[in-house]
């Protein structure tokens, strides 16, 4: 299969080496496109496809799947920084340009459950507003948990805790068409489980908003 991955790999080497004169944004359009033609050379050739097919196919996705960084998000990212200085609520920018909310266990639900806490409310309030104001973007709220209980108990879990704040942003005027919502249980931990102190890091929710480009 070694030689259908060389057309992916050459799109990759030549849209790296042209990268130099590109904006951030073009850079990361690139890199997505590239990335995407390699898995489609590899999705073709694995499939009995051909490879050049799936590279195509692939670039279109990868290219896609970026978001832009505007002023709109730098903005946002300004306003959730000052908006949640001190609550212990992350606030950054993603390598593929989304805005990350990062909110720990101690400010957005209790143990075993999925209402959101009085001292999380704020936040979000703050967090719609400046959605409402933005509607050309949208949100990924993903819900986890710490490995104590079984998967079944977790997963649902961690839904329930992604959609509480979908809920609670539908309430306050977000279109909800715009945001998705997963549940990853206890399959991607920040921490180890082994102490409380980690587990209580693992039991978060992280919120993504991504704007899409308008090109």
């Amino acid at each position: 299969m070694r030689k259908y991955l060389i057309p992916g790999v050459a799109a990759v080497v030549l849209l790296a080496s042209g990268c130099a004169d590109m904006s951030d944004t073009q850079r990361r359009t690139a890199t997505g496109a590239g990335v995407g033609a390699l898995a489609g050379a590899v999705l073709g050739s694995a499939t009995g496809g051909h490879a050049g097919t799936g590279a195509v196919v692939g670039a279109g996705v990868g290219a896609l799947g970026t978001y832009i960084w505007s002023q709109n998000m730098e903005r946002q990212k300004r306003e959730m920084e000052q908006a949640t200085r001190g609550t212990g609520i992350a606030v950054s920018q993603t390598q593929d340009n989304q805005l990350k909310l990062d909110i720990p266990s101690d400010i957005s639900f209790a143990v075993g459950r999925a209402d959101i806490q009085p001292n999380f409310a704020p936040v979000l309030d703050r967090f719609a507003e400046g959605l409402r104001a933005h509607p050309e973007t949208d949100v990924r709220i993903v819900g986890h948990t710490d490995n104590t209980g079984s998967d079944a108990v977790n997963d649902p879990l961690s839904v329930n805790r992604a959609s509480s704040t979908r809920n609670y942003l539908m309430n306050r005027g977000v279109d909800g068409r715009r945001i998705s919502v997963e549940g990853m249980g206890e399959r991607q931990p920040i921490a180890t489980n082994a102490t409380a102190e980690g587990r209580s890091r693992n039991r978060r929710v992280e919120i993504f908003v991504g704007e899409r480009s308008r090109g």
